[in-house]
């Protein structure tokens, strides 16, 4: 019911709605490879908690020892996502996810909460503006111009590993390190293949399957992280446009 949140848990996650805005009636890969990799998450403290509707409205979260980022952050949590689109917007959900996550770390004794943020605001990354207006700040940097937000209740340390921050793979060819945490990904792995294939371009995917991948990625993102050239060049997923303009670099 709107205006009620719920979080999931192993007992509803096969019956709800995972707050994507993929909408379809039959069985979708991606949604289903995240409702299997969250299955496997929420033992560990992950939390994913939305509108009861099907909409997307909702954050995602756990804590930093077994979130699948690469980041030294101690006691902290880590939010994945936190997104409220379409009709949701204005009404005030954003804010009441955002309190939640802050009112459980602080009950859970964490030094506090951190993300993934960047100097000009990426398309699939939560709202930065908004963390920051929560007092969220820059606590650590990385090449490409992203930037590690925390909102830090005790001054604890929150860090890139040194692997991220550098941001460098020793190979030149276009490399793509992803997930199955975003429905997304499914998708794109496939487009990307596709059109790589069809213009004689190598690429090369790498799938973040276990925690120590994911700790030990040579990108800031899970989800998606994109190299060409040795260098990582964006964490957004690419079409037509974006994959010729990366390629050029070559």
């Amino acid at each position: 019911m709107e205006n009620t949140f719920i979080n999931l848990t192993e007992e509803n996650l096969g019956k709800e709605h995972l707050c994507c805005i993929i909408r379809t009636k039959t069985v979708h890969p991606g949604v289903e490879a995240k409702r299997k990799w969250l299955a496997q998450r929420l033992s560990e403290g992950h939390v994913f908690r939305k509108l009861d509707v099907k909409g997307c409205v909702f954050i995602e979260y756990a804590p930093a020892e077994t979130a699948w980022v690469p980041i030294n952050a101690d006691n902290y949590l880590y939010i994945y996502c936190l997104w409220v689109n379409g009709e949701y917007k204005g009404k005030g959900y954003g804010r009441q996810l955002m309190e939640y996550c802050i009112n459980d770390a602080k009950k859970q004794g964490k030094s506090g909460i951190c993300m993934l943020a960047a100097d000009k605001q990426k398309a699939w990354l939560s709202d930065q503006s908004f963390a920051e207006s929560f007092g969220f700040r820059t606590v650590d940097t990385a090449t490409g111009g992203y930037r590690l937000l925390a909102l830090s209740f005790d001054n604890a340390p929150a860090r890139f590993t040194d692997t991220a921050r550098r941001g460098i793979i020793k190979d030149k060819e276009l490399h793509i390190y992803y997930d199955d945490q975003c429905p997304f990904i499914d998708y794109y792995i496939s487009y990307t293949r596709k059109y790589c294939q069809s213009n004689g371009v190598p690429v090369h995917f790498h799938h973040v399957d276990t925690l120590k991948k994911a700790k030990d990625l040579p990108g800031v993102f899970n989800n998606w992280c994109v190299f060409c050239n040795g260098h990582m060049q964006t964490v957004n997923l690419l079409n037509e446009s974006s994959l010729k303009q990366i390629l050029k670099q070559k």
